[in-house]
């Protein structure tokens, strides 16, 4: 994935004014930073720590961005590796078999989540059941709209192993939406 226009840009204004650059920045993926890890994380106070981290490091690694990969695919790499940095650490905090179970706990105890939509709730509980690399693909593709491609180079694994999680994932899900309408 080559730079677009609109990353050529922006990594311009950055490199001419770094400061008014990456406010640009902050402004354009902020928000779908946020909620990529949200998804992750569960935890809206997890994911604005983790939120702030992954731009801290943006800020710091920007110099290195080499432009082999989309801007976009760069900083959910980023991303994505802060969210699981932070999962690492919660799973060591807990048992492995009580993980599910907690970070269920954490999204039913979050204020910030909207209960009025049961679907989107069940939806959310039925990704949490998944491994960590079916949720990726599923979350990247499904909510951030990413493609397979895109979604192997931020995992840095392969367009069908890609492929392979999304669909595994996604019968999954299916399996769990329709045992709970049951």
């Amino acid at each position: 994935m080559a730079l677009n226009d609109n990353d050529k840009e922006l990594i311009s204004i950055i490199n001419r004014n770094t400061e008014k650059g990456f406010r640009l920045l902050m402004t354009q993926y902020k928000e779908p930073v946020y909620w990529h890890i949200r998804r992750l994380v569960v935890s809206h106070t997890d994911a604005q720590d983790a939120t702030q981290e992954t731009f801290v490091r943006i800020f710091r690694s920007l110099s290195r961005f080499n432009g082999d990969s989309s801007l976009a695919a760069w900083i959910y790499r980023i991303a994505t590796n802060e969210a699981l940095r932070l999962i690492n650490r919660r799973h060591d905090e807990l048992l492995s078999t009580e993980e599910t179970d907690c970070r269920l706990n954490r999204m039913i105890a979050d204020e910030y989540m909207d209960y009025s939509d049961m679907e989107a709730i069940n939806l959310q509980k039925a990704i949490l059941t998944l491994p960590t690399k079916q949720q990726l693909a599923f979350n990247m593709r499904y909510y951030d709209e990413l493609d397979y491609a895109e979604i192997a180079q931020i995992t840095d694994s392969t367009v069908a192993n890609v492929k392979a999680n999304y669909h595994i994932a996604k019968k999954k899900i299916t399996e769990y939406m329709n045992a709970t309408i049951l």
